[in-house]
């Protein structure tokens, strides 16, 4: 694991370890099967001519989907989600979902920015759509 080293009780983190990156597809299939799980069924999501209405480019993803996949970069690299003990995010920018197969490209990266006296280190996630960051101060702090 990149940023880790296993000893028998405890793992050492390494400011500046790079997390292995994450490229996920959004695709309009998944935002219909979000919007169920979710219950959030605001037509921005699956409605092309209502977001046009509302001055959006296109039907836009959830941004709780892009936060939770932004998550998932780092409970994939802890291997337990148990340890993840904080997570936020601001929403910065929509990623936009075409109507076709391929769906959004989403590429999300992480660095341990901090590691704590208490054995908790911070990590700072990049979320990008097209070349473009989608969420701010996104940060992670895990043990």
């Amino acid at each position: 694991m990149s940023g880790l080293s296993q000893n028998t009780e405890q793992r050492v983190y390494t400011v500046g370890a790079e997390l292995p990156p994450l490229q996920v597809r959004v695709t309009r299939s998944q935002l219909v099967r979000y919007a169920g799980a979710s219950l959030d069924f605001n037509p921005i999501h699956w409605n092309e001519r209502f977001a046009k209405q509302v001055e959006l480019p296109d039907v836009i993803a959830h941004g709780m989907l892009t936060m939770a996949l932004a998550g998932r970069l780092v409970t994939d690299w802890l291997g337990d989600p148990g340890r993840l003990v904080s997570y936020g995010v601001r929403f910065t920018r929509p990623v936009v979902v075409p109507d076709d197969d391929k769906g959004a490209l989403v590429e999300f990266s992480g660095k341990v920015g901090e590691v704590r006296d208490d054995g908790t280190a911070r990590v700072d996630i990049t979320a990008k759509f097209d070349g473009k960051t989608v969420l701010g101060k996104a940060t992670a702090v895990v043990r």
